[in-house]
């Protein structure tokens, strides 16, 4: 039953993506391990297990996406393996250090198909992104909690980290959308500036599609692994 959600999830997600090698996407994750002295060891049961997990991980080894992009326009991306987040980091001026760090899908919304049967709903994705814009000499961050949507970037909150002495528990301030909407116009238009708006979120979108998969293959690895033992 396992392998048949499994295999329809990624049926569901191989569009528009070429297949590559499972070694050189997870080269850093995984290796090729030789089970064929063990099989006749294990009991029935972990047998099984083994044999689904190869299986799947055949299966999900012809649909990974190509190599993950390490740049984004002016943003350098940095993957962190078996996590489910990554950074961004970048530079905007000579003064200010951008560093962004952004989820994995933590959330959806279902929202109508735009077809002729306004009956059908289809989900839309959600990812946690946490902006960190920096001055160096000042000591002080200013942070924006972000959601970013598949084709939008919506603002939560904004506040100032008051390094090195933060409180425990800071005044964050209000929610962005009670803010007067002059000031949150001119803070998206700040973002903006730096790069982080609709086309990011877009962006990180199609990455962390593509991660997720990648990690999927990376945890069955782990679990054969652990079970060839």
């Amino acid at each position: 039953m396992a392998g048949t959600v499994i295999r329809s999830a990624a049926q569901n997600l191989k569009s528009n993506y070429s297949p590559s090698s499972f070694l050189t996407i997870l080269k850093n994750g995984t290796t090729t391990r030789s089970y064929a002295s063990n099989v006749m060891t294990k009991s029935p049961f972990d047998s099984n297990i083994l044999r689904i997990l190869r299986n799947e991980i055949d299966y999900y080894s012809e649909y990974l996406p190509p190599p993950q992009p390490i740049k984004f326009k002016s943003f350098r991306v940095e993957e962190r393996p078996s996590e489910q987040v990554i950074t961004i980091r970048g530079k905007f001026g000579e003064r200010e250090d951008i560093k962004i760090q952004a989820t994995m899908y933590d959330g959806y919304q279902h929202v109508p198909v735009v077809e002729d049967d306004s009956s059908k709903l289809s989900l839309r994705l959600h990812l946690s992104l946490l902006v960190d814009i920096s001055k160096g000499e000042c000591g002080n961050d200013l942070q924006f909690v972000c959601s970013a949507w598949p084709d939008s970037l919506d603002v939560e909150k904004v506040y100032v980290l008051r390094r090195p002495h933060m409180p425990r528990m800071p005044y964050l301030g209000p929610n962005f959308r009670n803010l007067n909407a002059k000031i949150q116009e001119k803070f998206r238009e700040y973002l903006d500036a730096r790069g982080v708006n609709n086309e990011l979120s877009a962006f990180l979108h199609e990455y962390m599609m593509n991660k997720d998969r990648i990690e999927l293959l990376r945890w069955m690895d782990g679990l054969k692994y652990f079970m060839e033992k």
